[in-house]
């Protein structure tokens, strides 16, 4: 995984944890919601390099 992706999926699953606590403070729902997807989506992101990592390690 580079440098770059392991950045953007950690800076997505902040952004999602910070909506998510955003959202329990305020009670919206919503913004709990679209916290909890950003977090997938980055952990989706961080899996998905993982795997790349591991296809290229089993090439070499």
């Amino acid at each position: 995984m580079s440098i770059e992706d392991k950045a953007k999926a950690f800076a997505k699953n902040v952004e999602g944890k910070v909506q998510e606590a955003i959202g329990e403070i305020t009670g919206d729902p919503k913004d709990k919601a679209e916290g909890k997807a950003k977090q997938a989506e980055a952990q989706v992101r961080h899996t998905a390099e993982n795997i790349k990592d591991e296809v290229k390690k089993t090439l070499e």
